[in-house]
């Protein structure tokens, strides 16, 4: 789907054709790329950039209301500091539910004029051994650098992509959840 015109507040002209700036709150390659594979299948021409914010939650969000107030965070830092048309703030973390431990991530995308949209990714269980190093206090990327003998697991195919052999990336799944909160953009008709 590529929208041929944007919602006004959206619109930029530069050089004869609209442009779309999106800040990300994240220099996270995943991240940045998981909001660009969306961003530029609505608008090709669109300027994605990842910019450096602190979501103020901890650093192993351990439920979706913390991973939604770092995405939220971030969404809003990223699109403050760089006057972008759209800020989007993805974080990922955990959430226990009946004492199982599920891996998960939201997006929050923010525009300047108050409007968000919010979307989540598909769930995980997480092994056992992992959830337990997890809820002793250990950040999962670091578990997964050393479970995986490997450096920066978070910034390639992830703790999701370990665990399904590769069929799910984390980019893929962050992807998704930057899908479901660009909705209220793209079909404002539906979120009045």
């Amino acid at each position: 789907m590529i929208l041929k015109s944007c919602p006004p507040a959206l619109k930029r002209r530069v050089d004869g054709c609209f442009l779309v700036k999106v800040a990300v709150g994240s220099t996270n390659p995943v991240k940045v790329g998981a909001a660009r594979s969306v961003i530029e299948r609505i608008w090709p021409d669109a300027d994605v950039v990842g910019i450096d914010v602190h979501p103020g939650v901890r650093a192993m969000p351990m439920s979706d209301f913390e991973c939604r107030t770092g995405a939220r965070n971030r969404a809003r830092a990223a699109r403050e500091a760089t006057s972008a048309d759209l800020g989007v703030g993805i974080e990922g973390g955990v959430h226990e539910e009946k004492g199982v431990l599920m891996l998960t991530a939201w997006t929050v995308i923010v525009d300047g004029n108050g409007m968000e949209g919010v979307g989540g990714s598909g769930r995980l269980v997480l092994p056992e051994t992992i959830a337990a190093r997890v809820r002793a206090g250990e950040e999962l990327g670091l578990i997964m650098d050393d479970v995986l003998n490997d450096q920066n697991v978070k910034q390639k195919g992830g703790a999701v992509g370990a665990f399904t052999a590769g069929l799910v990336s984390r980019q893929e799944a962050l992807a998704l959840s930057v899908a479901y909160a660009i909705a209220p953009f793209v079909s404002p008709h539906f979120y009045p």
